[in-house]
């Protein structure tokens, strides 16, 4: 690897977040909640935190969770002015903070 730290090789060059103790992961939130992104985390998979912040999630962006599947997978979110649809284990790699409506 040529420049750059270890972590955003994982991704690609993509900024990550890292492991902060007040964010949570985006799978963890309950419909009603808005949340805004801190980051993607993801462990050797470059193309999925690529697709991520292609679809909206990147630092800054607020977004609501708008309703569950019967069983809990997969989620809609509102991301921006569009609502996207993501597995748990995809929105498990976006980590949020608490944003106030």
């Amino acid at each position: 690897m040529h420049g750059g730290d270890a972590e955003s090789g994982l991704t690609g060059g993509l900024p990550t977040a890292a492991g902060n103790d007040a964010s949570q992961a985006l799978a963890d939130l309950v419909p009603g909640s808005r949340a805004r992104v801190v980051g993607v985390v993801v462990d050797g998979a470059p193309d999925v935190a690529r697709r991520l912040y292609d679809l909206g999630f990147t630092p800054g962006t607020v977004v609501d969770v708008v309703r569950r599947a019967p069983l809990r997978d997969p989620v809609v979110y509102q991301v921006k002015d569009y609502e996207v649809c993501l597995r748990r284990e995809q929105a498990a790699c976006v980590r949020t903070v608490e944003a106030h409506r």
